[in-house]
């Protein structure tokens, strides 16, 4: 078996040359004497003198060059709000551009008729820029009725698709495959790799999920920048994000290797947690009374990035193993919005808004919606209702000052860790989504999940009355 070392280094050169075009330098602005405005009406008058009209295209890529221009603010000792002015022209509603490039070779097909930057979901299909050669293979561990499935889809794609496969160390280590001699041929071909050891991210061009969602959460969690299209198949016990069945592997396969297959842009949310950044100080008066709330302070000399992560579910904060409630603040865009007293609070995607959320209360949304989720967990308010923000702004959670205990946070289940006082974890849109591959399309797939997995709307159809004159709202 070759290590995996040996393919990147030689993938490397390839993606990089690819890359090359795509990582330019932010456009820098200069700074004039007038307004905003009288700029954009000088730039607009000058177009007008040349004979140029400003296109939708144009509109789109600076929109989308302004996002990506880094803006530098001062830490100073100036008032909240005049700082929160600031920080907010940085930011847009719908959300940042998502990129529409999934590992080395695989894109969205460009659409001209789209409006802004919101493709059409029906056109949302995807293409390759070249034939794949590097496939990902995850297998959910600990499930012996995979084992079979799993060495039958190998064996296809290297013996057949003639495809470079790579393959979790662990899965490879498995006492059944080792002792399989008919396995041992196809064994020694897969490559290896270790997850937080190897870095897999520029060499994989398809993703190919064995088992339930959790396949697809780890697949998520390995590409931490762009991600290679994922192609999930329903072997496990939900299925809300696996559509395809194994059964008919090698036809849907071929299909998208074809390319032309809808896909579904499936956002996450980027998360940073901040230790030592936030501090909250004593409240003098009343948010009502000057419109304000209270004055923050913060302490970037002291601030220390411990964890950034992108998260396909949700991001969990709970009240952890203390028998209190949870007593953390919630920040949009720099305001404090509201206090969360409960036993803790969930940040979804619409992926995660069939998940956790779910089963707090929460609405489901479709994944083509920019959106972020906050929802309470048993709220100890009668009037804490779930709420939907658009996926431009940034939340951030930190411990109320006068909370009782510390929280806890976990990002899609895992990586779990304590929140102190003065620590905070900021949470908004990535730009990386997930494409995950549609086996009808993405309206139909959805929609069949909800009834298929969740039974949505389900009940015994009401029965048709056999005489009009049994109503008793009819008059005679």
């Amino acid at each position: 078996m070759e290590s995996v070392e040996e393919k990147v280094s030689s993938r490397k050169l390839e993606f990089e040359g690819s890359c090359s075009s795509a990582n330019r330098p932010p456009r820098h602005r200069e700074r004039h004497g007038k307004s905003p405005r009288r700029r954009r009406e000088a730039k607009k008058s000058h177009r007008k003198a040349n004979g140029q009209e400003q296109t939708g295209s144009d509109l789109r890529a600076e929109q989308h060059e302004a996002s990506e221009t880094p803006v530098v603010v001062e830490e100073t000792n100036e008032s909240s709000p005049k700082r929160l002015e600031r920080c907010r022209r940085a930011h847009f509603l719908h959300g940042p551009y998502p990129t529409t490039h999934f590992g080395p070779k695989a894109c969205v097909l460009p659409n001209p008729t789209s409006v802004m930057h919101i493709q059409d979901p029906a056109s949302q299909r995807l293409t390759w820029n070249k034939p794949p050669l590097n496939v990902l293979v995850i297998r959910k561990v600990r499930d012996e009725g995979l084992l079979e499935p799993f060495k039958e889809l190998c064996r296809f794609l290297v013996e057949e698709k003639k495809l470079m496969v790579y393959v979790e160390k662990k899965v490879v280590e498995d006492g059944s495959l080792v002792a399989d001699e008919m396995f041992s041929s196809v064994r020694k071909q897969l490559c290896t790799f270790r997850e937080g050891f190897d870095d897999i991210s520029d060499c994989i061009d398809l993703i190919i999920c064995l088992g339930g969602d959790g396949t697809l959460l780890y697949a998520s969690s390995l590409f931490q920048g762009s991600v290679p299209p994922v192609m999930a198949f329903h072997l496990g016990s939900l299925g809300f994000l696996t559509p395809f069945k194994f059964e008919s592997y090698k036809t849907e396969v071929d299909k998208v290797f074809e390319g032309n297959a809808a896909i579904v842009l499936r956002s996450r949310l980027k998360v940073k947690v901040v230790k030592g950044l936030f501090q909250r100080t004593k409240q003098l008066s009343k948010p009502e009374e000057n419109g304000t709330g209270p004055q923050n302070h913060i302490s970037p000399e002291t601030a220390k990035i411990t964890l950034q992560l992108q998260v396909l579910n949700e991001v969990v904060v709970d009240r952890g193993p203390s028998s209190y409630l949870s007593n953390v603040d919630l920040y949009l865009d720099g305001r404090l919005i509201t206090s969360v007293q409960g036993d803790g609070v969930i940040v979804s995607t619409p992926t995660g808004s069939t998940a956790y959320a779910a089963a707090a209360g929460a609405s489901m949304i479709h994944p083509n919606v920019p959106a972020i989720m906050v929802t309470p967990i048993c709220p100890h308010s009668l009037s804490f209702r779930p709420i939907v923000v658009p996926a431009g702004v940034e939340l951030m959670i930190t411990l109320s000052p006068d909370a009782r205990n510390t929280a806890w946070v976990s990002f899609d289940g895992r990586k779990r860790q304590e929140i102190q006082h003065g620590d905070s974890i900021k949470i908004t849109t990535s730009c990386y989504p997930v494409p995950s591959l549609c086996c009808h399309d993405l309206v139909y797939d959805w929609f069949d999940s909800l009834a298929q997995c969740l039974h949505w709307n389900v009940r015994k159809k009401q029965t048709r009355l056999t005489d009009a004159s049994d109503t008793s709202d009819t008059e005679n």
